[in-house]
């Protein structure tokens, strides 16, 4: 094991229990899997670990995936049950959003870290924005598009979800307001997609990890019995069951509360997670 001692133990064992408490909650409210408060917990985490730079996004964001499968599983049958969510969108996107995981799977494989790095400040900053000032009046139709749009944005959100590690809600769900979709009908489908997402998403990242691991022999967070190719055992012991407890909190509160404080909560935390990522990717070439 590296050189971490005790206190530092103890706060990132505590920082990852809050993390999936917090993660399950973001899940019920917002339709997401949570990965967007995952990842940059868990780059911190290895940070710590002195987990390479070149493998450390992308094993935050193979295990942050694979936390999100029992939590966007929980979220979508607590919505389910609700009767808000629209299969037929789901029905859908299935077999695109499938295919897009998989080529983000191939990509992770020969990426370098500075490309999960960018996509992760680009899609959170444009997320960031629209939850700080979008309006209910910003539609491009009342009506959802044709099948092959949609199965086009179904690929690039599973190309997108896989690459940043999260489960695709922030995504959907801006798509589906977009195109006059109610947000809580919006929240509740996109829940739907982690399950698609988030299921092959960890898988792939076992795959594309487990050859790249190979390459750094003395480091032990990312070989057995710590890590599986890019998924880190340890934070997905650790931040799943506060996660799965606390999504149908979320589902409760998205259902009986305003969500606008919520949205502007959130859009500060995404902003500034990128912004810390983008200081990091300008410092680098200095």
């Amino acid at each position: 094991m590296l050189d971490v001692n005790l206190t530092e133990i103890i706060v990132i064992i505590v920082g990852l229990l809050a993390a999936g408490a917090v993660t399950g909650i973001l899940a019920g409210v917002f339709g997401v899997g949570g990965g967007a408060v995952i990842v940059p917990v868990l780059y911190e985490l290895f940070r710590v670990l002195e987990v390479p730079d070149e493998i450390r996004m992308p094993l935050a964001v193979g295990s942050s995936l694979a936390i999100i499968i029992p939590t966007s599983i929980r979220s979508f049958t607590a919505h389910h049950k609700r009767g808000t969510v629209d299969l037929s969108i789901i029905r859908v996107w299935a077999v695109p959003v499938v295919l897009g995981v998989v080529a983000g799977g191939v990509i992770a494989r020969y990426a370098p870290a500075d490309l999960f790095k960018a996509v992760f400040i680009v899609v959170a900053g444009v997320s960031a924005l629209r939850l700080q000032f979008g309006k209910d009046s910003w539609k491009i139709s009342d009506t959802m598009p044709g099948k092959l749009v949609m199965r086009l944005y179904g690929v690039l959100i599973g190309v997108l979800s896989s690459l940043m590690g999260i489960g695709g809600g922030q995504l959907s769900s801006l798509f589906m307001t977009f195109y006059g979709r109610p947000i809580h009908q919006a929240v509740s489908t996109s829940s739907g997609l982690g399950v698609l997402i988030s299921i092959p998403g960890a898988l792939g990242y076992i795959l594309a990890g487990w050859p790249r691991a190979a390459e750094f022999p003395n480091v032990a967070m990312i070989q057995p019995p710590f890590a599986l190719g890019f998924v880190s055992l340890v934070g997905v012991l650790l931040i799943t069951p506060t996660s799965v407890m606390t999504a149908p909190i979320g589902v409760k509160i998205a259902h009986a509360l305003p969500k606008r404080k919520l949205e502007v909560a959130f859009g500060c935390f995404l902003l500034l997670v990128s912004a810390r990522f983008l200081f990091e990717q300008i410092a680098g070439y200095f």
